[in-house]
């Protein structure tokens, strides 16, 4: 079992080697979502994630002869990063299965941190397999990146951060993957201020805390691929469904296009970089969930381990769902002087030109007409109405309108 206790016992062993993470006050955010924002920057750790606190918790807690045997785990992310670095301070032999497709970037970090790295398995199911079999094998300790108690407790000490930090919270909301850290978050909370609602927050793409919830135990499901790859986990852990019972006083589902924006919302107001995972407390909180408004509320930032690689794709998922990025597709003559006609029209609407397409071999039945893309920056949705009312107005046939709202 988790305790306040135990979590205590974390905090005593992790202070002089974790980050007390700052959680200041955002006017911004507090502006946007009607409610007192703070934000805890647990992606400001030096692996860049709350990963740290468990996995430091856990091999501080092995005894010698475990520690000389070393230890092994499964992740393609966050946990085998906070395993390898504090692994490599503690002096313990670190191996992480990772999937092929595992980010390169991680890999060469986790192998930069002194560990193992071995690339095995098409999938986290397979990589998982693979690291309880060879630690069956070698005698190595397998460490879970979520279903332990001590890993919890680690966690936990979040928790005990937030209550320090802002001691009248109202409410924290935290991002749920295997449940570990909502578990240990949760049960810091209620144990110090029973007041305080506890907020966990699933992408609809791995509903698991949400399915198990339902179905009074811990159910299995199928996961999507999800901007919040660090939630999409398939399984609850055994350890962290009864905490969670207990502390968790409302589930809020969040959708893409709502992770795209708080990622986008989190970069160009607070100047921050959170990968999904850790940008669905903004998300949650951005719907105005009923209760919240004029209260005290904490989001966990839990993570900044974004791929760069796909950072753009993610702001312009985000632009579109703010209105600010808006496509239009339309027929037109294909005579001369058309095309321009059509993207003079465009530009008085103010709205700024990124891309055109001119389509005539898959354009309309009628060979007179071609079909046209215009992808367009705009000021929000009132914009995109606008220019859909002044091309109407002109006659201009639309084929399709897209924007993430309608996609």
């Amino acid at each position: 079992m988790v305790t306040l206790e135990s979590i205590q016992a974390a905090a005593n062993r992790l202070k002089d080697v974790i980050y007390h993470s700052p959680c200041p006050y955002s006017l911004t955010l507090s502006r946007l979502c009607g409610c007192d924002i703070y934000c805890k920057l647990d992606h400001l750790q030096m692996t860049g994630s709350f990963k740290e606190r468990g996995a430091r918790n856990k091999l501080e807690l092995l005894p010698k002869p475990l520690r000389e045997k070393g230890v092994i785990a499964a992740s393609a992310g966050n946990h085998a990063l906070a395993l390898a670095y504090h692994g490599q301070l503690l002096g313990i032999s670190v191996v992480v299965v990772m999937p092929k497709w595992a980010p390169l970037v991680k890999v060469s970090n986790c192998r930069g941190f002194g560990a193992e790295v071995l690339l095995q398995g098409e999938s986290f199911a397979d990589a998982y397999a693979i690291a309880k079999k060879m630690s069956a094998e070698t005698g190595r300790t397998f460490i879970p990146g979520f279903d332990d108690p001590d890993i919890i407790a680690g966690a936990g000490t979040m928790g005990l951060e937030i209550v320090e930090d802002v001691p009248d919270v109202d409410a924290v909301v935290v991002p749920v993957g295997g449940g570990g850290l909502l578990a240990g978050v949760g049960t810091a909370i209620k144990a110090l201020r029973p007041t305080a609602r506890v907020i966990g927050v699933e992408s609809v793409k791995a509903p698991t805390l949400l399915a198990s919830m339902k179905a009074g135990q811990i159910t299995r499901i199928d996961t999507q691929p999800t901007l919040a790859d660090g939630l999409a986990v398939a399984e609850l852990g055994n350890e962290c469904f009864g905490p969670i019972q207990y502390s968790m006083d409302d589930l809020v589902m969040v959708d893409e296009p709502q992770v795209a924006l708080a990622i986008l919302r989190l970069m160009e107001l607070e100047k921050m970089v959170v990968e999904g995972a850790g940008a669905v407390s903004l998300a949650a909180v951005m719907n105005r969930p009923p209760g919240l408004a004029g209260k005290k509320v904490v989001l966990c930032l839990t993570g900044g381990n974004i791929d760069v690689t796909v950072i753009s794709r993610i702001i312009e998922r985000g632009l579109s769902y703010d209105g600010r990025l808006c496509r239009v597709i339309v027929y037109i003559s294909d005579r001369p002087g058309s095309l321009a006609a059509l993207l003079t029209l465009v530009a008085q609407t103010e709205a700024s030109i990124k891309e055109v397409s001119h389509d005539r071999s898959f354009g309309p039945a009628d060979v007179a007409r071609v079909k046209v893309s215009v992808i367009m920056e705009t000021r929000d949705l009132e914009h995109i109405r606008q220019i859909h009312q002044a091309l109407k107005e002109k006659g201009v046939e639309i084929v399709d309108s897209s924007h993430v709202h309608q996609s």
